[in-house]
């Protein structure tokens, strides 16, 4: 049986996922998964051996992250797509202006709109997650890894034109059928949410090559590493 990594990135209908062979030889899939018990699933029967995946895995306090710290200085001018995690307090709110009271109450600082909007999503992998699971489930950032990738932060935003193609053009170096399957409509998706999925994926497979670059590093209050890997 061919070993399988697999990538996500947080879509309308829950998670686009790419899977990839770990060695780099084989079609690619794309398809979109509803939970991510599932996916949890198909690691414990060894259908995936590992995932990557765009959430913050690992909640601070009180202080900013150290690997979001990083991952901005790497990425230049794409900086403004690292926005700050929740911090885990900020879990329990069932509104924006709650989650803006349990921020500041927490740190001094409120919270984004962008952030509050994946709350449930990082609650889902905080419900799922464990310090021994992140063996093989992992955060990354989608942009660092297309920095990593190429060697360079994108010079344009990924909903352009421009964008688009040079995040293809990077991911091409990794998958030979990238422009095939991130053609595809994917009903409750995004064009560019594939193309993050597939850098999730890379980053996968770099996490079991042991070839990955690792951000940040340090424990959250539960034991979790929080860090970014690409």
């Amino acid at each position: 049986m061919q070993v399988r990594v697999a990538g996500l990135d947080g879509c309308q209908a829950g998670w686009i996922m790419v899977t990839a062979p770990v060695e780099g030889k084989g079609s690619s899939t794309v398809e979109v998964v509803r939970d991510l018990a599932s996916v949890f699933a198909r690691i414990d029967s060894g259908e995936l051996v590992a995932a990557a995946i765009d959430i913050p895995i690992g909640l601070p306090d009180s202080e900013p992250r150290r690997c979001d710290i990083q991952a901005r200085k790497l990425i230049g001018p794409r900086r403004s797509s690292v926005f700050p995690t929740p911090y885990r307090q900020v879990l329990a709110a069932d509104t924006y202006e709650e989650a803006a009271v349990l921020s500041v109450d927490a740190s001094g600082k409120g919270i984004s709109k962008q952030a509050f909007g994946i709350l449930p999503k990082i609650r889902e992998v905080d419900d799922l997650i464990t310090p021994a699971r992140q063996d093989s489930f992992v955060e990354v950032h989608p942009e660092v890894c297309f920095t990593v990738l190429a060697g360079a932060p994108m010079t344009w935003p990924k909903r352009t034109p421009d964008g688009r193609q040079e995040r293809l053009h990077a991911l091409r170096t990794a998958f030979s059928d990238v422009d095939a399957i991130s053609g595809r409509r994917i009903s409750g998706s995004q064009d560019d949410d594939i193309l993050d999925a597939f850098a999730a994926a890379w980053s996968a497979r770099n996490w079991m090559t042991n070839s990955y670059q690792r951000l940040g590093g340090d424990l959250d209050s539960r034991g979790l590493r929080m860090e970014m890997i690409a």
